[in-house]
């Protein structure tokens, strides 16, 4: 008969160390008992042990021993996503502590989206850490699904995102930069010296639209409906915006995208806006943050923030 899962985790909790769980993923990364012992500076009969011990803790076996190496068996493939998250939590845990003892201002574990990274973070972010030196900033990048999770999991302090159909309870969102889908372009592109432009002038231009599925390519569809004619799209289908980008800047190619996923390439003259007739707007960027209990680190980065774009508004104003 097979033990429940309480009497798995009362053993795990009574006799697992972290070196356990750091063999069972070196193991199943490496596939190799030699290889594992030297990334973890053991022997390798030290490493044998510690996976005979993990095996008998959980009574399955984790790997599959063959002359070349071992293999995970179907139960370690289980255990492997919680046992790396279980390391990525605990360096996580090392960095916030080194930073509070280290330089006493605080850890923002903060999530944001490729548009929230590229529309806000890029610039705020290098004034932030000359204002406040003190404080470690962990940003990972990832959309508002994946940020929602980290959320309900307890794994961020902060998340750059737009404006979601739903706030999770306990959070509030406070938008930062309003936002509008553009058709964008090679900084050298024909229609970029245009000062006024219909969507039938772009009719007859070939397109990098926007992968199917994305608020961007559901615009895109939606405008370039009523247009006579075939468009000419090009074939390659991409997520990977430094491939789009590539791509814009070496071919006579339109794409439309939010403005805040392209304001840096633009700002930089990597890349140009077409000036069209007709807005479209769209969801603003900001900040999600705990009503209650957010931390004093990511409280001074969001106000930053803020107060950093209501100030480059007004300069943009000026101009």
């Amino acid at each position: 008969m097979h033990p429940p899962a309480s009497v798995l985790m009362n053993r795990l909790l009574a006799r697992a160390r972290f070196r356990h769980i750091q063999v069972l993923v070196q193991l199943a990364t490496l596939g190799s008992v030699r290889r594992t012992a030297e990334a973890v500076g053991m022997t390798q009969p030290g490493v044998t042990q510690l996976l005979a011990d993990l095996e008998r803790m959980l009574e399955a076996p984790l790997f599959h021993r063959h002359a070349r190496g071992v293999r995970p068996t179907e139960a370690c493939s289980d255990v492997l996503p919680f046992a790396r998250q279980m390391l990525i939590g605990l360096g996580a845990s090392a960095e916030a502590v080194a930073a509070r003892r280290g330089l006493g201002e605080g850890v923002v574990r903060l999530v944001a989206s490729t548009a929230t990274v590229n529309g806000l973070l890029v610039r705020a972010l290098p004034a932030f850490n000359e204002a406040f030196p003190g404080v470690q900033v962990q940003l990972k990048e990832a959309e508002i699904d994946d940020a929602l999770l980290a959320i309900a999991r307890g794994e961020v302090d902060m998340v750059g995102c737009r404006e979601p159909a739903v706030v999770p309870q306990g959070w509030q969102f406070t938008a930062l930069l309003p936002d509008t889908f553009v058709v964008a372009c090679s900084a050298d592109h024909p229609l970029v010296r245009r000062r006024s432009l219909g969507w039938a002038d772009l009719a007859r231009e070939a397109w990098l639209p926007a992968p199917a599925g994305s608020a961007a390519r559901t615009e895109f569809d939606a405008r370039t409906a009523p247009l006579p004619g075939e468009l000419r799209i090009c074939q390659v289908i991409t997520r990977v915006p430094a491939a789009t980008w590539s791509m814009l800047r070496h071919q006579r190619l339109l794409t439309l995208v939010p403005f805040s996923v392209v304001r840096h390439l633009v700002e930089s003259g990597e890349l140009a806006v077409l000036r069209l007739r007709e807005p479209m707007p769209f969801k603003p960027l900001g900040v999600l943050l705990p009503v209650q209990d957010a931390s004093v680190a990511a409280g001074k980065l969001a106000a930053f923030i803020e107060q950093f774009e209501a100030q480059a508004r007004k300069k943009d104003k000026r101009k």
